[in-house]
């Protein structure tokens, strides 16, 4: 191709950089749990983890997944809330009053309303309204397992295994604290019509009212969700979400050893990251981030755009430089189609990993006609590659 000793056809360019301010990464906090994971909900950002990846027993916080599919069933229209579910006898034994376990004081051979099986569930943690669901929808409690298992995989959550509906301990009944985050997120977004159930303070049914064991619900800091777990083998647990000046962060914390432990931990890993984080919102979709040159199109330069916004979570304290770099092999050969990819967009910065967004066409542009190709190129051999 045509050469000259500054600049080849393909040189890899940096159209520009700019440069915008944002903190150094705040030092982690560590907290007396086994387990834990705490990730902004808009830009899913992990702002802490530990162990978020290892298979856990998640005690009833599996019961999200569960009130999960009920959700889909109710939002599809397959299921309604005034709809009745019958109460077997195995669901009185295996969850009732008499298994000792968090129930909500189902009787046998009665009928429920599904409105009040997902407070049951949401609220009270009852393992017979878990079971009635389970049964209701796939016949027995295994085969709805087995479908949880399938759901959850196909909603993102890759290191999940169910064997029953309640949480009860089960060798091979596990979760990740990355996949209760991902779950919690997806009922947040996918189902925002029911979500506020996980805010409700209490449930009374047959006659007994029940408290809501989220400890988060009961102290400041604006904590809407979603569910706690404990069992001898996982220790007590946590799913949360919270929202504060419009931003939403998601908790997941298992393996600690008291209610009062689960509570302060909890509570100080939520305030350290309303506290230590911010978010940005740099670029939105289709906004023009810079102009590549193009090589013997009819215009000399195509806008480069992207296909959806962009938001970044930073740390508040100690600022330092984030460079924002568009790269791109150029001059870009025309034609060019519109939305065709042309660029990358480089976020990167000190202690953190680089973020990279694709860049495309805004427009199309053709070709130069012979002539003028003609001419362009004998100006590039004499002069070398101009875009005046």
């Amino acid at each position: 191709m045509f050469k000259n000793n500054k600049l080849s056809y393909f040189l890899y360019f940096i159209s520009y950089i700019f440069i915008l301010t944002i903190t150094s990464p705040a030092k982690a906090l560590d907290i007396d749990a086994r387990e834990y994971i705490l990730v902004d909900f808009q830009t899913w950002t992990v702002l802490a983890e530990k162990n978020a990846d290892e298979p856990m027993p998640p005690s009833s916080m599996s019961k999200l997944m569960t009130a999960y599919m009920l959700f889909e069933a109710v939002h599809s229209g397959a299921v309604s809330l005034d709809d009745y579910f019958d109460v077997s006898e195995n669901a009185w034994r295996k969850g009732g009053a008499a298994s000792g376990g968090s129930t909500m004081f189902l009787e046998p051979n009665s009928r429920v309303r599904v409105e009040d099986l997902l407070r049951g569930i949401i609220i009270q943690s009852g393992n017979d309204a878990c079971i009635v669901v389970a049964e209701e929808m796939a016949g027995t409690e295994d085969t709805f397992a087995l479908e949880m298992t399938e759901r959850a995989l196909e909603i993102g959550l890759k290191g999940s295994n169910f064997t029953n509906s309640t949480g009860l301990p089960d060798k091979d009944h596990y979760m990740t604290s990355r996949d209760l985050a991902t779950l919690a997120r997806r009922i947040i977004k996918d189902f925002p019509e029911y979500y506020s159930l996980y805010s409700e303070r209490n449930f009374t049914y047959n006659g007994i009212k029940q408290f809501n064991r989220n400890p988060l619900l009961s102290v400041p800091g604006n904590a809407d969700g979603l569910k706690t777990g404990r069992t001898s083998i996982a220790g007590y647990g946590l799913t949360a979400s919270a929202m504060r000046d419009g931003r939403r962060l998601i908790l997941v914390a298992n393996g600690m050893k008291t209610a009062k432990i689960r509570s302060s931990e909890t509570s100080k890993l939520m305030d350290w990251g309303f506290r230590n984080f911010t978010n940005k919102n740099l670029f939105r979709k289709g906004e023009i981030i810079s102009n590549a040159d193009v090589w013997l199109g009819e215009e000399k330069v195509v806008p480069l755009i992207l296909q959806e916004d962009i938001s970044i979570t930073i740390p508040r304290q100690a600022w330092r430089t984030l460079q924002v770099k568009v790269v791109y092999s150029g001059p870009v050969p025309s034609p060019i189609i519109e939305g065709q990819k042309i660029g990358t967009l480089v976020i990167d910065g000190e202690k953190m990993s680089p973020l990279e967004y694709e860049l495309f066409a805004s427009k199309g542009i053709e070709k130069l006609g012979f002539f003028k190709r003609i001419k362009a190129a004998a100006n590039h051999i004499l002069f070398g590659y101009s875009n005046e």
